[in-house]
């Protein structure tokens, strides 16, 4: 088990996390005779399950990116009510000093800031 894993790391470093990767290191392992007879027999499991995990691999590294992308947004939000609820920025000013905000996030951080005042 330890070489499939050996072989499966070095092909999805050549051909990243695809199922030629996993095909490969089948078409590897069975030509060493490791696990030949389970995956002769596995061969489809074998693929459908390790494509499955590439799948929820990707799902949680996005899902991952987008909360990281959310929560510095919100930083930036509070930021901007920050400076604005300071006097150090005008409403027009928004858009200048926090460029990364889209205009939806923009008009939040206006209706923040008139309910506060």
């Amino acid at each position: 088990m330890k070489f499939f894993c050996e072989v499966f790391n070095e092909q999805t470093k050549q051909h990243g996390m695809t199922q030629k990767a996993v095909l490969e290191t089948i078409r590897i392992c069975k030509y060493r005779n490791v696990l030949k007879e389970y995956l002769e027999n596995k061969e489809q499991e074998v693929v459908d399950i390790m494509m499955s995990l590439f799948d929820e691999e990707q799902i949680m590294k996005s899902f991952i990116k987008s909360e990281r992308y959310e929560a510095a947004q919100a930083k930036v939000k509070e930021k901007a009510i920050l400076m604005l609820q300071k006097g150090k920025i005008s409403i027009d000013e928004i858009q200048t000093f926090f460029p990364e905000l889209s205009e939806d996030e923009i008009e939040e951080v206006k209706a923040e800031v008139m309910q506060t005042a």
